[in-house]
């Protein structure tokens, strides 16, 4: 028994009643400062949302009618918002495979560096540490068709000139090749935290057992142990993948003709730039459902083949 329980044992009821009030009014002394901005935050927002999104609320109105599941209604029919989920599900199933597997093939071949490994740290993480808005004006640049670089290498290899952010077949894969480019580096350093927990032994004891390739010690130790990596990086690649919004925004602003325009910028078309507030609200909720929905279907379909 500790101290406190031979104590409260040795007490009169009416003390350990009180010593047992002024420990539980302790407890919710510490926890009320996290609740309190958690509320501030998080669950009061989305209450006002919430209560937006069931209004024709306009900014800078000052009275909104009540129109109950209307917008979530208008905005299932919408086509332009049809489009934008359906460009927002194929930019999501472009960058997660390649921001996961593409990251986790450069970990591999960076933690065999020695001398050099923190050099290619650095290099590849740099991404993860730019401005995005910075870096796409850049994109810009090195796509444009006339004067960028990437036309002009494949002009000396004989290629035709491409118009990657002009062409309604192309901009949209544009915008996920930057994306798995911005994600490469932070899952890369996962990845490598991942690897570099695995004990070396496993590996020695494999290669006893005839498990000399490195493909067979791959599938047989790395990939297995690097489960919970894996799930976590899946998670946060898809919703990162999902805010898709700042090169949307700076490079092709939904263009060409609604080719690259998504979800969120539509969110922000609608309340920012016509200032339906009630509608972008609505919009909103079903962005937050997208992104609950594919999180908890993954977790809970990943979680079962996850070796911890």
């Amino acid at each position: 028994m500790t101290m406190n329980a031979i104590a409260l044992a040795s007490a009169p009821p009416a003390a350990m009643r009180r010593r047992l009030w002024i420990e539980r009014f302790t407890g919710l002394g510490f926890v009320l400062p996290a609740f309190i901005l958690l509320a501030l935050t998080i669950l009061l927002p989305l209450v006002v949302l919430l209560l937006l999104s069931v209004t024709n609320y306009e900014f800078g109105g000052v009275s909104a009618d009540w129109l109950g599941f209307k917008n979530y209604a208008k905005a299932l029919a919408d086509p332009v918002i049809r489009r934008a989920v359906v460009n927002t599900l194929v930019y999501v199933a472009i960058v997660v495979p390649g921001g996961v597997f593409g990251a986790l093939l450069i970990a591999i071949l960076v933690q065999r560096r020695r001398k050099t490994r923190s050099l290619y740290e650095v290099i590849y993480f740099l991404p993860v540490t730019s401005t995005l808005i910075a870096m796409a004006t850049v994109w810009q640049f090195l796509l444009h068709p006339s004067l960028g670089p990437v036309n002009a290498v494949l002009k000396w290899f004989g290629f035709g000139q491409i118009a990657f952010l002009s062409e309604p077949s192309t901009a949209l894969a544009t915008l996920a090749v930057i994306g798995i480019w911005q994600l490469l580096g932070f899952n890369m350093i996962l990845f490598l935290a991942g690897l570099t927990a695995i004990p070396r032994d496993l590996y020695e004891a494999a290669e006893i057992d005839g498990c000399a390739g490195g493909i067979d010690r791959f599938l047989t130790i790395t990939w297995p142990l690097l489960g919970p990596t894996t799930m976590f990086v899946i998670v946060t690649t898809m919703i990162t993948a999902f805010k898709i919004f700042d090169t949307v925004a700076v490079m092709t602003r939904g263009g060409p003709i609604g080719s690259t325009e998504v979800l969120l910028y539509n969110i922000y078309l609608e309340g920012f730039q016509y200032f339906h507030t009630g509608y972008a609200a609505a919009l909103t909720f079903i962005f937050l459902a997208f992104i609950l929905v594919f999180s908890a279907v993954q977790t809970f379909a990943l979680d079962k083949k996850v070796h911890y």
